[in-house]
């Protein structure tokens, strides 16, 4: 599939890949071996390329069956701003209809200020009348 120039591919960046555009976003370090577990146990998978270079990826972790949490909405800083963003979630939209079911749960964590973002694919913000704050804790 392709948008503009870039190549949208539903496989698993490298370990290598996504620990280097997590530390281009300002995410941190973080060990191979971690990465690659954490990669290895996703359910979704949708990376943009542009000339083979990883410049954005998206997530989806959970249980398959309630439960799906969107994980890593990456776009390198100097792609930004061009609809990348927008790419990912429409993939990312486009599975969780076929593999999540009546009843599942789709949850995520939104940077801050990144909301309305989010929102435009129907997502509630928390807290709310309806549900109380989402809450998270960093190990």
């Amino acid at each position: 599939m392709r948008k503009h120039n870039y190549t949208v591919e539903l496989t698993q960046p490298t370990a290598a890949e996504f620990v280097h555009l997590r530390q281009e976003v300002g995410w941190g370090e973080l060990p191979l071996d971690l990465a690659q577990a954490a990669l290895e146990q996703s359910l979704f998978h949708v990376a943009i390329r542009m000339q083979g270079e990883l410049i954005a990826m998206a997530r989806v972790i959970g249980d398959g069956a309630l439960f799906f949490y969107i994980q890593d909405v990456i776009v390198a800083p100097s792609y930004q701003k061009q609809g990348l963003g927008a790419v990912l979630m429409e993939q990312i939209q486009g599975y969780l209809a076929t593999a999540a079911s009546k009843g599942a749960t789709v949850g995520l964590l939104s940077a801050k200020g990144k909301e309305p973002f989010y929102q435009r694919y129907g997502y509630l913000l928390r807290p709310s009348e309806q549900f109380g704050a989402g809450m998270c804790a960093f190990i």
